[in-house]
């Protein structure tokens, strides 16, 4: 995160150097200079992700230490040439943020879910098929007239509190559906059975399970709700968002002069997201984040009340999540031996 902060920042250089200010406008045929600002505005986001996988790679702890300062040190030196001392607070919160929660172990729950919804597009794909009904609706929504001129006229400020109001309430119903459903294995892991076929050719398949299993501690039960539902929200947010880049295109082939100026009383032709503005209608972009916020909304209530989303989606994870807790029971166990062990050999001297 830290190397791809960096490089979002470097990029800003030659953006800064060629224009002299942090705003890119280009009216008319590009200019050479201005195909070259292009260039770099596309490349950023994939260097940045590409840089940050590089970096992720490392193998020792004292060469991503020395790494991690070098790319601190040029995202401040970055950041100060192209916005100057009051850059430092933001950088500072950046960074204290992105430690904060490496430390915590967020980052590489994030992450093992990213890769778990990539290697899992097909299912994806299927829960797309399954949650038909939620095209529809945004179909009617994305139809509506009432529902443009709303786009066009809201803050993108206002746009993004509806939006995290929406995402919250869903977010409340995955947790609660899901407290329902491994509230069993909190309270206690002696009901976990007592072998695995999936920990064969693991370091735990060694080990004999315990007679007696400790329960859970807190955190531990934190640490299981939490990857259940990142896993769930991941997926879910993939469906949301592939809808609702659907209708994105669909709105880019349909909104021609005449009827965005129908549709939105003569709305910009222009927008802005993140502070970039775009050769996008305002209205089309606050109307597919809107669709996002929706579609993550309505798919999150299916999925804790439709039983056909729980037995194809969540019971896999509950069966990973359980051999997950069986390794964990085999290890304690094995470490309370191991100790054993040696109170009694220190004894015996």
């Amino acid at each position: 995160m830290l190397a791809a902060y960096a490089i979002v920042q470097a990029c800003g250089i030659p953006i800064y150097l060629i224009t002299g200010s942090h705003d890119v406008r280009i009216e008319g045929e590009p200019t050479t200079a201005e195909w070259i600002l292009l260039g770099v505005i596309i490349a950023i986001i994939p260097l940045a992700a590409l840089t940050g996988w590089l970096v992720s790679r490392l193998p020792h702890n004292r060469i991503r230490t020395a790494t991690a300062t070098t790319v601190v040190i040029i995202a401040v030196v970055a950041g100060v040439f192209n916005a100057g001392l009051q850059q430092l607070p933001e950088m500072a919160v950046v960074v204290a943020v992105v430690l904060i929660l490496t430390g915590c172990g967020v980052g590489s729950v994030l992450g093992w879910a990213i890769r778990m919804t990539l290697s899992h597009l097909a299912m994806v794909g299927t829960m797309a098929v399954r949650s038909l009904p939620v095209v529809l609706l945004i179909a009617l929504m994305f139809f509506n007239t009432y529902a443009w001129l709303m786009a066009a006229t809201v803050s993108q400020q206002r746009l993004w509190l509806a939006m995290l109001f929406l995402v919250t309430i869903s977010e409340a119903f995955v947790i609660s559906g899901t407290l329902d459903q491994v509230r069993p294995m909190l309270r206690s892991t002696a009901t976990l059975p007592r072998d695995s076929d999936r920990l064969v050719d693991t370091p735990f398949a060694a080990m004999p399970d315990p007679a007696d299993s400790p329960p859970l501690t807190r955190t531990e039960r934190f640490n299981v709700v939490f990857v259940l539902v990142a896993s769930q929200l991941v997926e879910i947010l993939t469906v949301a968002l592939v809808i609702s880049a659907i209708f994105f295109v669909l709105g880019l082939i349909l909104l021609s002069p005449p009827v965005l100026a129908e549709w939105t009383h003569n709305g910009s032709s222009d927008g802005t997201l993140l502070g970039v503005t775009l050769p996008v209608p305002q209205a089309l972009i606050h109307i597919s984040l809107f669709l996002v916020a929706l579609g993550f909304m309505y798919i999150g209530a299916r999925a804790v009340g439709g039983g056909e989303y729980r037995s194809t989606f969540l019971d896999p994870l509950i069966d990973d999540l359980r051999t997950t807790l069986i390794a964990r029971n085999r290890y304690r166990g094995a470490v309370a031996a191991a100790e054993w062990d040696v109170d009694v050999t220190a004894v015996s001297d």
